[in-house]
């Protein structure tokens, strides 16, 4: 069992809860980016149970965070949003340059991929406007509980991509309060349909990632980091108002900057 894994995966659980972080921005600052395609890939080969080792604890990890911090995180967000918005906006930046290094930029990236970035780019910029978190469904008809399945299959798509957040999907599709109203809850129906999407999205995209980091992995990158960058567009909660929130948001990136810069050395 591969136990260090649990920490990796708490801090990806923890992204996975802020719309516009994703958890595949977090595996590429924690250097397991590549190892979790190959093992969500080789779950139905000869050597499953090698990546079970993998798997099971990175799991863990996201669970612990999901269960124990959407509390705190929704207290977070509601409560002040513009501070815990620069502490990730502060951790995407300091990913950005273990991105190039992992995708040996120097080196390989030709014009071709710099415009590969840039589309990257303007993709999350031009993505909708998330309309809020929606009003939490309480009648669960059999049509909800298929919406909430194709939702968890559409967001851990996005969920695994760098730069892409589930939670922004979630929140654009309208059910991003019910889910985390399930997980506060324990709702352990809503757990598991939306679960079995997720788990059917992640074996499905990380099929497609895997295929061409194989075969076009500078491409790839390419577009991943411009995802990323992208995704500071897509959070930036706008210029602080005041002194005590301007030294306050500025903490907090310093923090999510220095947090990105440690575990990346660490890592790498």
């Amino acid at each position: 069992m591969h136990w260090r894994n649990l920490y990796r995966g708490f801090f990806m659980g923890v992204s996975d809860i802020v719309p516009g972080v994703s958890g595949g921005t977090i595996a590429v600052l924690l250097g397991i980016y590549d190892n979790l395609i190959e093992a969500i890939n080789g779950l139905f080969s000869k050597e499953w149970k090698r990546y079970l080792g993998f798997l099971i604890p990175l799991g863990l990890g996201v669970g612990i965070a999901l269960f124990s911090l959407s509390h705190l995180m929704e207290w977070l967000l509601q409560e002040h949003p513009v501070p815990t918005f620069f502490t990730f906006i502060g951790l995407i930046i300091g990913v950005l340059p273990f991105l190039f290094y992992e995708s040996g930029a120097k080196a390989n990236f030709r014009l071709i991929h710099y415009v590969l970035l840039l589309i990257g780019i303007i993709i999350l910029i031009l993505l909708p406007e998330a309309p809020g978190e929606g009003d939490i469904i309480f009648d669960r008809t059999l049509s909800v509980y298929v919406m909430l399945f194709f939702s968890g299959f559409i967001a851990s798509a996005a969920m695994i991509l760098p730069g892409i957040s589930g939670s922004l999907i979630l929140m654009i599709i309208g059910v991003y309060a019910t889910v985390i109203n399930g997980l506060k809850e324990l709702d352990l129906t809503l757990i598991l349909v939306v679960g079995s999407g997720i788990f059917i999205g992640l074996m499905t995209m990380s099929k497609i990632i895997h295929y061409f980091l194989t075969h076009y992995r500078s491409a790839t990158f390419a577009l991943i980091i411009g995802f990323v960058i992208g995704s500071i567009f897509v959070i930036f909660p706008g210029t602080p108002i005041g002194t005590t929130m301007w030294l306050t948001s500025l903490l907090t990136f310093i923090i999510g900057l220095s947090v990105a810069f440690i575990l990346g050395k660490i890592e790498y």
